[in-house]
């Protein structure tokens, strides 16, 4: 945090954003009704401060030959930081995974993975991530329905 601290119409345009971020600076100044200039400098900055990291589209997975979800919790052989750094290296670099998250509990990590199909998933569970040395136990829950999925933060 910068210490900075935002304000309403920052927040705006961070909402403004998250629901389309193809607004030109010109539109999203008419949705916070101020003039282009000001709101180009402050996209400027709430980008410099990292409050905005990136732009993406959001591809429909299901579309795209994805759509079977799966969340699959892993708990290492044992946990240290050299073998922890390493596991994360590793799951930076599987274009599968498509979210990683060190958690407690009884597992160590949850991945998000997009898969076509449960036949693909298990050939991943093999051949991917059962070649990685310090996974001890998987645990896998496959989505049957996306309830919500907002993309974003609330503000």
């Amino acid at each position: 945090m910068t210490g900075q601290i935002l304000d309403s119409t920052d927040l705006q345009i961070l909402r403004c954003l998250q629901e389309n971020a193809r607004l030109t600076t010109k539109e999203l100044a008419a949705k916070v009704n101020l003039s282009t200039t000001p709101v180009f400098e402050r996209l400027k900055r709430l980008e410099r401060e990292g409050f905005i990291r990136k732009y993406v589209a959001v591809l429909d997975a299901g579309k795209l030959g994805r759509g079977f979800t799966v969340f699959c919790s892993v708990k290492l052989k044992q946990m240290n930081r050299d073998i922890a750094r390493d596991f994360v290296s590793v799951i930076k670099d599987i274009p599968q995974v498509a979210e990683c998250y060190n958690i407690s509990g009884e597992y160590d990590y949850l991945l998000k993975i997009q898969s076509p199909d449960m036949k693909y998933y298990n050939e991943f569970i093999i051949n991917v991530l059962g070649s990685i040395d310090s996974i001890g136990s998987l645990l896998s829950s496959f989505v049957m329905d996306e309830v919500k999925n907002t993309h974003g933060l609330y503000l």
